[in-house]
């Protein structure tokens, strides 16, 4: 149950896609870093069911976002404060603000739990919206393994950059090495992004590098790794994070 595979793609899916994908899927069913496996599968479920919610289209519609009061068409398998911030990323993510997270951690999310939710969130939608893009069904929801979160804290924090603590790139270390390979020039804001919670941002980058590129790829214009090369990839992003509101 809730495996994903693409035997009924229409389109051919390049190998590298059809491993990396399905196992992204399955660690939403595991165990996480503070999360159980049930609240896992539990967030990736209401991250889908957000996407119908008739009070989440008026957050959208409205000039201000905390403007709008009521209830979210909701699961019922999560806390209120954690729906909340599950739909306003579906929502509405370009209005998100830093008073709006003050706010939502001390009423009922750490800043751990907040971020291993946002990756939960992410990898969803990714695997959902590419499995769209090539006409098929996205992939039922992976169960729940049993086992306990696996509590981590990483060293050398800088607590200055983010709404959340990231990794610190001015600092010698693994993680370092791991998360950007070509040193603090490599440590671009959005690789920074999820690791305060190292195993939520290695599944992240293990969709992103597949479905896009990896940092150093990026950077290595005399190569093309895609079927259409750089400037085609960057056309497309571009206007895909200007439809999106995604200016970081």
């Amino acid at each position: 149950m809730g495996t994903l595979a693409f035997d009924a793609a229409p389109v051919p899916v390049r190998d590298d896609i059809q491993a990396a994908l399905p196992r992204v899927w399955a660690r939403i069913g595991q165990p996480g870093t503070w999360l159980t496996a049930e609240q896992r599968v539990a967030i990736a479920a209401e991250a889908r069911h957000a996407r119908n919610c008739s009070m989440c289209v008026e957050i959208k519609e409205a000039l201000s976002p905390y403007s709008v009061t009521g209830d979210h068409d909701h699961l019922d398998a999560l806390p209120a404060v954690w729906t909340d911030i599950i739909h306003r990323i579906i929502a509405d993510p370009g209005r998100l603000a830093r008073h709006w997270y003050d706010q939502q951690v001390p009423a009922g999310i750490s800043d751990q739990e907040y971020v291993e939710l946002v990756g939960v969130v992410v990898c969803t939608v990714g695997i959902d919206t590419f499995c769209r893009g090539i006409g098929i069904d996205a992939p039922d929801l992976p169960s729940a393994e049993a086992g306990d979160p696996q509590p981590e804290t990483p060293e050398h924090l800088n607590r200055e950059l983010a709404w959340v603590p990231t990794l610190d790139p001015h600092h010698e270390g693994p993680l370092q090495k791991e998360f950007y390979p070509g040193g603090p020039p490599s440590a671009a804001h959005i690789r920074r992004a999820l690791t305060y919670v190292p195993a939520t941002a290695r599944n992240f980058w293990d969709m992103a590098n597949t479905l896009y590129m990896n940092g150093m790829q990026m950077r290595d214009f005399d190569t093309e790794y895609r079927a259409i090369n750089h400037a085609q990839i960057e056309l497309v992003a571009g206007r895909v994070s200007s439809l999106n509101q995604c200016v970081y």
